[in-house]
């Protein structure tokens, strides 16, 4: 082969090996941007809103305790019964206390027998000393006989007073409207004031809530309402407190503030504070644990984006933000709390900027893209 054809030859192989490595950058250059999804930055007006572990405590609950030994006769009442105020409960042997009354009527009786005869004695004795037939000692006698029968029968009517009391004492009623729990004692049982309940009795409707606000909180409401510990118990217009229930049910029914602590605990930093709940539904136990959420009075207006758009690097968090000549720009921002599917942003953003949703892993800060916008956000 001469020099020539060689020439050729290794001119075409260095062509073709041109052409291998110059294809792909040339194709990459022409590539068309990436396409990415955008959404724009929106404001929405929203009800701040705290969360905190709250506490249902019965606004009443009592230990019913017998006032009066004896031996239970009957019970009345089923364990967990609804029971309105006056309700007889239990029924005690009242046998020794009707005898001790009737005893009582008859001491009473005999005392104002005993104050009978002292006032005739008094008037006898009065009138022997105006004939001058009697010394005026006989005549004081008789009067103090008279002052210590008038005596005795006060001191009777007030044991009859004590046995009816003690009597009725023997039924147990109810002193308010509520729920009772399981009942310890049986038929035939002797009870007393120095055994253990009957029962327990809690109402259940109106029932509190107790939670804790911290200080910034407490300030934010006394500051928007321009008002007073003091005076927010009695406001009508105070904060709206919702709960949601152990099993994720949030109740519809709000409450109301109508207790606030008179100090702040120097351990928590918070001050301890009671709502009201109507719990027409009962749903709400003495006891249990729940969320406790308390809304500001006003909304407010708020920038959000999709969750999706923001995230994070050891400089904290990011979004990609597509600017006016379709390219990317790395854009660190302060979030707030969730919104659904969206996030609170408090600074680093503008309403309406375009921020990357979809296609983040095929694009960096820098390069130009082909934007398409999303549809609308959640809240608009």
């Amino acid at each position: 082969m001469s020099f020539f054809h060689k020439a050729r030859s290794c001119c075409a192989g260095i062509g073709l090996a041109a052409g291998l490595i110059c294809g792909p950058v040339a194709a990459q250059q022409d590539a068309p941007p990436p396409k990415v999804s955008i959404a724009a930055a929106y404001s929405e007006e929203i009800t701040d809103e705290a969360l905190m572990i709250g506490k249902g405590e019965a606004i009443d609950q009592v230990d019913i305790v017998a006032r009066v030994s004896g031996f239970v006769e009957e019970i009345l009442v089923a364990d967990g019964a609804e029971v309105a105020k006056g309700d007889l409960l239990f029924r005690i042997e009242s046998d020794n206390y009707q005898a001790t009354l009737e005893a009582r009527q008859a001491d009473l009786g005999q005392a104002e027998a005993s104050l009978e005869l002292a006032k005739i004695e008094l008037s006898r004795k009065s009138e022997l000393l105006t004939r001058g037939a009697a010394p005026e000692s006989e005549r004081d006698i008789a009067r103090a006989n008279e002052l210590s029968a008038e005596a005795s029968v006060k001191s009777a009517k007030a044991a009859i007073r004590q046995a009816e009391l003690e009597l009725s004492y023997t039924e147990v009623h109810a002193p308010f409207s509520g729920r009772i729990g399981q009942t310890p004692v049986s038929v035939g049982e002797l009870v007393g004031p120095n055994t253990p309940a009957l029962v327990s009795l809690v109402r259940q409707t109106p029932i509190n809530v107790r939670f804790s606000l911290s200080e910034k909180q407490l300030s934010d409401v006394l500051e928007t309402l321009d008002t007073t510990v003091a005076e927010l118990e009695a406001r009508e217009n105070s904060p709206q407190v919702y709960v949601t229930l152990p099993n994720g049910t949030q109740l519809e029914e709000p409450g109301r503030i109508v207790f606030l602590d008179n100090r702040i605990s120097p351990t928590t930093g918070t001050i301890a504070v009671l709502a009201e709940f109507a719990n027409s539904r009962k749903l709400i136990l003495d006891g249990a644990f729940l969320q406790v959420r308390i809304k500001a009075l006003e909304p407010t207006l708020t920038l959000l984006v999709p969750q999706a758009a923001l995230q994070r690097d050891q400089r904290g968090d990011f979004v990609l933000v597509v600017n006016a000549r379709q390219m990317v720009e790395q854009r660190y921002v302060q979030t707030g709390k969730p919104v659904g599917t969206a996030i609170v942003i408090t600074e680093g953003l503008q309403e309406g900027e375009g921020v990357i949703v979809e296609g983040l892993q095929r694009v960096r800060p820098g390069v130009q893209v082909d934007a398409i916008l999303t549809g609308q956000q959640e809240g608009q």
